[in-house]
């Protein structure tokens, strides 16, 4: 994509040279961060709790009881908060940038950018773009935090775990590296998001069905491309990252 070449190498030049919307990029992060926290949260719990339920039903059937808390603590790290991260900024995210950006096109605002020798790139779409690369680690870690809570409270409430044992084999099975994935990750989809629905923004033609379009074929792709890419790079971590056996 021409926005992802001229975005990832004119980020650091704009910051280097001094020319970076700081502004636009804070205003960005802020708007992300009201419309995700919320159903980060609410996405979340449910997320824990059913990892828990699930997981520690076969667990129980096999008599190891104990291994709870390595099994939620790897789901949530390692699939879920970076999966529910990509989802959340693929469906608002996306959404609003494209929507905003298409908006901007069908009233010929980019276009008389252009005729001032403003660069669109430079000035609407690496802001967004680092915007969205710091919140996604920021939402995967919200998602963490309440996961595992809500897994552990399950598990000590409802199944009888003890919470040395959970917060034991969580510990023992957990490893740094699988939160350094697990963000890595996050900014990944996080910036494939945000590149799909800045290319979609920008080209959108035909008046507000046209951003409506946008806005639609944003969505799909990114959800797309989140699945496809936690895919490959799960078979990736799988392969040089194995689970540590306790």
């Amino acid at each position: 994509m021409d926005v992802a070449k001229e975005s990832v190498g004119g980020a650091a030049r704009d910051i280097v040279s001094l020319k970076f919307q700081w502004r636009e990029m804070l205003q960005q992060c802020w708007y992300l961060i009201t419309v995700t926290a919320l159903p980060a949260i609410l996405m979340a719990v449910p997320f824990g709790v059913i990892v828990s339920v699930q997981v520690g039903n076969l667990i129980h059937q096999l008599g190891a009881d104990s291994l709870l808390g390595a099994a939620s603590g790897l789901g949530v790290i390692k699939q879920g908060a970076p999966l529910a991260t990509g989802l959340l900024l693929g469906g608002a995210g996306a959404a609003a940038i494209a929507a905003d950006l298409g908006a901007r096109s069908i009233r010929e605002e980019i276009d008389a950018l252009r005729t001032m020798g403003i660069s669109p790139i430079h000035r609407l779409v690496i802001p967004r773009m680092v915007a969205m690369v710091i919140v996604a680690p920021m939402l995967n870690i919200l998602i963490i935090f309440v996961g595992v809570s809500a897994g552990y409270a399950v598990a000590v409430g409802a199944q009888d775990v003890t919470p040395g044992s959970y917060w034991g084999t969580f510990g023992s099975f957990v490893t740094l590296a699988d939160v350094w994935v697990s963000l890595l990750k996050s900014m990944i989809f996080g910036f494939l998001v945000v590149v799909i629905a800045c290319q979609r923004g920008l080209e959108a033609k035909g008046g507000p069905r046209g951003v409506a379009d946008g806005v639609n074929a944003a969505v799909v792709l990114s959800v797309v491309s989140i699945t496809i890419v936690n895919l490959l790079i799960t078979q990736l971590v799988t392969m040089f990252i194995p689970v540590r056996l306790a």
